[in-house]
């Protein structure tokens, strides 16, 4: 199985994902997608997995800097637009096993049913 982890290398989340795949024995590739962004077909196939809802970090500072106007009367396009503009409010990690999305966010539970139950 080819893992693919997306998301920010400093974020506090993805060192407890990157230690919990270090744990374990697994090999993965990161895509940084602060410094890589996301291609807009991804964003798609992630929205359409979990929903665009789910993708949107709102908890964060970039969230609460970008103008209300922009925040306002959210659609998916419009969602997916802001995401690709301001990657940071992505929420992570996300895991791709052989290029299907398999994971959104961290729980150490959730990985382990999904990524040991299939190697």
């Amino acid at each position: 199985m080819q893992i693919t982890v997306y998301g920010i290398k400093n974020c506090d989340t993805m060192k407890k994902a990157f230690a919990w795949l270090d744990e374990h024995g697994m090999a993965y590739q990161f895509h940084d997608y602060k410094k890589a962004g996301v291609p807009a077909a991804l964003l798609a196939q992630w929205a359409a997995h979990w929903g665009w809802e789910a993708l949107l970090k709102k908890t964060g500072t970039t969230w609460r800097k970008i103008p209300e106007t922009e925040r306002r009367d959210l659609d998916e396009a419009r969602a997916l637009a802001l995401l690709s503009v301001y990657p940071s409010l992505i929420r992570r990690p996300i895991v791709m096993a052989d290029q299907e999305p398999v994971l959104l966010g961290f729980d150490a539970d959730a990985w382990r049913q999904a990524l040991l139950a299939s190697a």
